[in-house]
C-alpha cells in the first residue's frame, strides 16, 4: 500500500483483487463494508475520511462479534467460524490496538486531575485513543480504576 492511499481506496483495491482471485466470501465482506461506507458518505454529505472508514469497519466488527456470541449460544459453530473469520479479516484494516497499560495510565491521570465519575473520566480519555482502542475496553479500565478509589 502506498503511503498516500486512503483506507477506502485500499478496500476497493482489495475487493477487486479478491474478485480476480474468485474469493467470494472476501468479495462479499468487502462489498458490505464499502456499501456501509457509501451510506456513511450519504449520511454526512461528504466524502468519507479514513476516520469515517475506520468507524464503519469497527461497527462491522462489533456486529460480527455480537453474532459470534449469539451463534455460540445457539450451537451454530459453522456460522460462528464464518463471522470470526470476517472479524479477523476486518481487523487487518485497523491500526494496531494500544497497550492497555497506556490506557490505564491515562485513566489514572484523568482521575488525579479531578475526574471523579465515569462520564468525566471517559470524556478526558476517549479523545486520546479515538480510533485506536475500543470504547468497551476503555470503559472496563475506567470502572476498575474508579472502583479502586
Amino acid at each position: 500500500m502506498d503511503v498516500g492511499d486512503s483506507l477506502l481506496l485500499r478496500l476497493q483495491r482489495d475487493q477487486a483483487s479478491a474478485r480476480r482471485e474468485q474469493q467470494k466470501d472476501r468479495v462479499l465482506l468487502l462489498g458490505m463494508i464499502l456499501s456501509d461506507v457509501k451510506n456513511r458518505e450519504i449520511e454526512v454529505r461528504r466524502d468519507a475520511t479514513d476516520d469515517d472508514v475506520m468507524d464503519v469497519i469497527r461497527k462491522g466488527i462489533k456486529r460480527r462479534r455480537e453474532s459470534v456470541a449469539l451463534y455460540g449460544t445457539a450451537g451454530r459453530t459453522d456460522l460462528l467460524e464464518k463471522e470470526q473469520r470476517e472479524v479477523t479479516a476486518l481487523e487487518a484494516y485497523l491500526p494496531a490496538e494500544v497497550d492497555p497499560d497506556l490506557v490505564r495510565a491515562a485513566v489514572r491521570e484523568a482521575i488525579l486531575a479531578g475526574a471523579v465519575n465515569m462520564g468525566a473520566v471517559m470524556a478526558k480519555v476517549m479523545p486520546l485513543f479515538k480510533g485506536r482502542v475500543e470504547g468497551g475496553t476503555i470503559n472496563a479500565i475506567v470502572r476498575e480504576e474508579l472502583a479502586r478509589g
